[in-house]
């Protein structure tokens, strides 16, 4: 089942991921609340959409902006709604 690993904490778990352009989508369910701040970082895909961020902390560690999601996908990327993926120092693995 694949994982996203941060400072070895498991931030999210599912058998229901997407891989689209090489990254492991997650179901926003799957990942922990507790690790994560809004940003107010966004940057445009021009397939997918605006994409929104969270910045990752716990115990003093933070991981700025490496959490990403898209709240309204453009039509062909209706498979990432509601879904994060992940970049920076999380390892996605399994």
């Amino acid at each position: 089942m694949p994982k996203a690993v941060w400072n070895d904490l498991v931030i999210a778990e599912s058998d229901d991921t997407v891989l689209v352009e090489g990254n492991h989508y997650f179901p926003r369910s799957a990942l922990r609340d507790d690790l994560i701040r809004e940003s107010a970082t966004h940057t445009v895909c021009p397939w997918k959409g605006t994409a929104s961020y969270y910045t990752l902390a716990h115990e003093g560690s933070t991981s700025e902006d490496a959490v990403w999601y898209y709240p309204e996908p453009k039509p062909d990327a209706e498979m990432v709604r509601d879904r994060v993926a992940f970049w920076k120092d999380v390892r996605v693995v399994g």
